[in-house]
């Protein structure tokens, strides 16, 4: 299973209103596992950047200026996210801004349900409690000191954390991968062991074996491991 977490930075809260997507950060999963993968892209908004995003992201006018326009990234991010789940905090922002880009250069939108939305997990996991990246990331002991100003990428990276920890720790499905022998045992699915088909070779070494033998010996008859062994 292929999943995408991805964030963006915007120059706002409303593409209607010609706010744009200035970058876009993204790390592959694959059966809830990074693989080193990554998408990283400024984005050229075509527009003044105000001084409120400015303040969120730290990206300005002078820094985008040379940077592509979505038309000319659309094609490449596509191919990276294929048709992966969209793991995304506060997914409707996100897709919103990437379906107007998208519409804006003739490019086929993204469907709502293939977005995956962290902050509607963490709010039905933790009803009443703090759900921003921030509050799950202290909830989790997970290091972000050096998210000072947003950023899409490292926010991908750190929201790849989180997810793991919202849908039950870094092998959620360790005993329920596909194709693996599965019993339920008190209400749980817990893996079926068997006997490896070649037993693993002795560590101990004679010299250790000798000694624990003269060892047992020293106890006399009456000694657990006598009656054990």
């Amino acid at each position: 299973m292929r999943e995408i977490v991805l964030d963006t930075e915007t120059t706002g809260f409303e593409p209607g209103e010609g706010d744009r997507i200035v970058e876009i950060g993204a790390v592959e999963l694959i059966r809830h596992v990074p693989t080193g993968r990554t998408y990283h892209q400024y984005i050229n908004p075509q527009r003044s950047m105000p001084a409120e995003a400015f303040a969120v992201h730290g990206l300005g006018d002078d820094f985008l200026a040379d940077k592509p326009l979505f038309k000319d990234i659309a094609d490449d991010f596509l191919a990276f996210i294929g048709d992966a789940k969209l793991v995304i905090h506060n997914a409707a922002f996100d897709m919103k801004f990437l379906n107007a880009e998208l519409g804006w250069v003739q490019k086929p939108i993204l469907p709502m349900d293939r977005a995956l939305d962290t902050l509607a997990i963490a709010r039905r996991k933790f009803p009443g409690s703090p759900a921003s990246l921030d509050a799950l990331c202290r909830r989790f002991g997970i290091d972000n000191a050096s998210r000072t100003l947003h950023g899409a990428l490292l926010d991908s990276e750190i929201l790849a954390e989180v997810y793991l920890e919202l849908i039950g720790g870094r092998q959620p499905d360790f005993a329920l991968a596909a194709g693996s022998n599965t019993q339920t045992k008190a209400g749980t699915d817990q893996a079926r062991v068997g006997p490896r088909p070649t037993p693993l070779p002795p560590r101990i070494t004679p010299e250790e074996s000798a000694a624990h033998a003269a060892f047992v010996d020293a106890l006399g008859d009456a000694a657990v491991w006598k009656k054990l062994s």
